[in-house]
């Protein structure tokens, strides 16, 4: 395959040290006359890229996967894990290759195409993905970033003529992800599986060492250092789905092998936003039981969490301590939780009924399936506007069906307010409540749009989403309700 020799980059080996047991070498599929769709100029300058990448024919052909750059070493790895809480055995990288870890000034980050042809792990699949797919996990990782929540990024988007059969032809596409890591929890359930402790115990060092540098500096020895790991995990787990929660998002498919060590939200497949609230909502079309329904998430995470402690049982060796060290799971996730949403409340200090008032409203909101991105910022105005004028929750009060019932809340929130100043109050929450986020429809729009070969919306939608909590004028219709018709959008593992 043609090098791009013009271009440098400062390569880290891929997986450390660890060779080929973890990762098989594997060049990516030239893809037909790519172009590009999308490109994340916030991304590239915050990897220290030069400006002019994005108006490089070879920069180009190499986000495609057709021309390798100088120095990197594309391989795809190899993980197992549960998926819908069955057993799945091996899996890996089926579509996903990474061309390798560079240092930047955001530490290492890795590079992978994903899409970008078969691997060792395809299972039989092309090792395609489809446009519509890669936009939209281009831009809900980068929205994600935007609101704060911990996530892998997204550089850009090539796509291509060429064609990918799914339930219809559709156009190929790939997705240049970007991470610290793409280790799951799946790759320590893989060798733990087969039996090779060894193994376990090198990706556990790798792991650590690589990035979570305030362990490493500890002098564990195995057990203490797969315990250490396991608490670390749990804890940025939990803040993970508080993130989740609070921001009323649902990941669809919450497989162990789409769970990050390092507690980064991964594989964006049939995700959505809430529109209307509803506590039971199923994003995954594929998921008939509801396994991974809203609510549940933050129970599913505690799940997963016990499958990785099983795979590093072997180096613990006692029950125990591991069983101590998920527990905190149960006090993290709800103390997170806590935090997360009074902050959207926008309140600086817990009280004892804090909790409850938050309950309170969500059962009203779950009730009147009420718009939650909508709800929160127009709750953050109302309470800058409540001082000089006795009318200004009434846009809050609109949104819902049983008025006596939000009016009591409200009541009861500004007996909460009494002693604050309402307008810091309002500030502190028009910082934490968006008024954007990458709602179902606004994604089908922009991929309608790149079907019919015009990326202006992908591009639009992208730089809004990276600033969610501005007011961006010109794009208020994409804060509004959404569509009637976007209730009909099914999305599901297909890709």
């Amino acid at each position: 395959m043609p090098v791009m020799t013009n271009f440098m980059l400062d390569w880290h080996p891929k997986f450390g040290n660890l060779g080929e047991t973890f990762a098989t070498v594997c060049p990516p599929t030239p893809l037909s006359a790519p172009i590009w769709v999308a490109h994340n100029d916030v991304l590239r300058e915050e990897l220290g890229l030069d400006e002019h990448l994005f108006r490089d024919e070879s920069f180009l052909n190499a986000m495609a996967g057709s021309l390798l750059l100088s120095g990197s070493t594309p391989k795809a790895s190899v993980y197992s894990g549960h998926q819908f809480g069955v057993w799945a055995g091996q899996l890996g990288d089926g579509r996903a290759i990474s061309l390798g870890e560079i240092q930047t000034p955001l530490g290492i980050q890795d590079i992978q195409l994903k899409g970008a042809g078969p691997t060792p792990y395809s299972r039989r699949g092309d090792g395609r993905a489809v446009l519509r797919s890669s936009i939209r996990e281009f831009l809900c990782s980068e929205a994600m970033f935007g609101l704060g929540v911990p996530t892998t990024r997204a550089l850009c988007v090539t796509g291509s003529p060429a064609k990918v059969y799914r339930e219809e032809v559709e156009s190929a596409a790939v997705v240049a992800r970007v991470s610290p890591s793409f280790v799951r929890f799946g790759h320590f359930e893989h060798f733990a599986s087969i039996g090779n402790v060894d193994a376990v115990r090198s990706l556990v060092h790798h792991v650590v060492t690589e990035h979570m540098p305030a362990l490493a500096e500890q002098a564990f020895d195995d057990k203490q250092l797969a315990l250490a790991l396991i608490r670390e995990t749990t804890q940025r787990t939990a803040s993970l789905m508080a993130h989740w929660q609070a921001v009323g998002f649902c990941h669809g498919v919450m497989n162990t092998d789409n769970m990050s060590i390092l507690g980064l939200t991964l594989d964006y497949g049939p995700f959505q936003f809430l529109d209307g609230f509803n506590a039971n909502h199923i994003c995954n079309h594929s998921d008939n039981q509801g396994r991974y329904a809203y609510a549940r998430q933050p129970q599913i995470a505690y799940w997963n969490l016990f499958c990785l402690a099983q795979a590093l049982m072997p180096l613990v060796e006692e029950q125990e301590p591991v069983l101590h060290a998920l527990e905190t799971y149960k006090t993290l996730y709800p103390d997170y939780y806590d935090v997360r949403m009074r902050e959207k409340l926008g309140l600086s200090d817990a009280q004892a009924n804090d909790r409850t008032l938050v309950q309170d409203l969500l059962s009203l909101m779950d009730k009147d399936r009420v718009d939650y991105p909508l709800f929160w910022r127009r709750l953050s105005h109302a309470v800058g506007e409540s001082s000089a004028s006795n009318k200004a929750f009434e846009p809050v009060r609109d949104l819902f069906i049983h008025r006596d019932l939000i009016d009591t809340w409200l009541q009861s929130y500004e007996d909460r307010l009494a002693n604050l100043d309402k307008n810091n109050v309002s500030k502190a929450m028009l910082k934490v409540n968006p008024k954007f986020v990458l709602r179902n429809h606004l994604g089908e729009l922009s991929i309608r749009q790149a079907k019919n070969g015009d990326y202006s919306m992908v591009q639009s939608l992208l730089k809004v989403l990276q600033t969610p909590f501005d007011e961006h004028p010109e794009h208020e219709a994409w804060a509004g309700l959404a569509p009637e018709w976007a209730s009909d959008i099914e999305i599901s593992c297909s890709s």
